[in-house]
């Protein structure tokens, strides 16, 4: 089924057409929802919130070309991520940084971290904390501006800003220890 009947039949409530839209992203969702919680188990129950918010809000949902299903599927997922989280307190365990001081790091050369495997950036993604991982995600994946996440969040620029250089800080120094045990 192309994309966009693919989304009219999800419109429409086709529970075979619904059974498709899963079985055709639920992996790309579920890496996405991996992306913010670092535990599957927890992401495996985003996922399937998710997947109850898309199919209940296919009326929201407006063609804009081929890729437009999938990126309005991405949005409400890391909105259901963000939910989660703001829900749980999680952002707020890493959110109070602004007073402490920011370290100097090395980054690891470009070239170096082509020859890390994906799987393994995204572990070392996975592994950082809540709030750092979370502003990470927005701003390096979700392209978002300290502004806007601020603004989802609930927290100041600053925060945001802090929590982004500490998370790059973190993975560097992970990225360093990957390459002298492995490259």
């Amino acid at each position: 089924m192309e994309e966009l009947q693919l989304a009219e039949q999800c419109r429409l409530g086709n529970n075979v057409a619904r059974r498709e839209l899963y079985e055709r992203y639920a992996g790309r969702m579920l890496a996405l929802c991996m992306r913010y919680t670092g535990n599957r188990e927890e992401a495996e129950d985003l996922l399937h919130d998710g997947f109850l918010k898309l199919f209940s809000s296919f009326g929201k949902f407006a063609w804009r070309g081929e890729g437009s299903l999938r990126a309005w599927m991405e949005r409400v997922m890391v909105n259901v991520a963000l939910e989660h989280l703001r829900r749980n307190d999680v952002l707020s365990q890493s959110a109070a940084l602004d007073d402490m001081p920011l370290e100097a790091y090395d980054e690891p050369e470009p070239d170096a971290c082509d020859t890390i495997p994906v799987q393994v950036l995204m572990r070392f993604i996975g592994e950082l904390p809540a709030g750092y991982r979370t502003v990470f995600n927005l701003y390096v994946m979700e392209g978002k501006s300290h502004k806007e996440i601020a603004a989802l969040l609930g927290i100041n620029e600053k925060s945001s800003a802090s929590q982004l250089a500490r998370a790059k800080a973190a993975l560097a120094e992970k990225v360093k220890g990957w390459m002298k045990t492995n490259g």
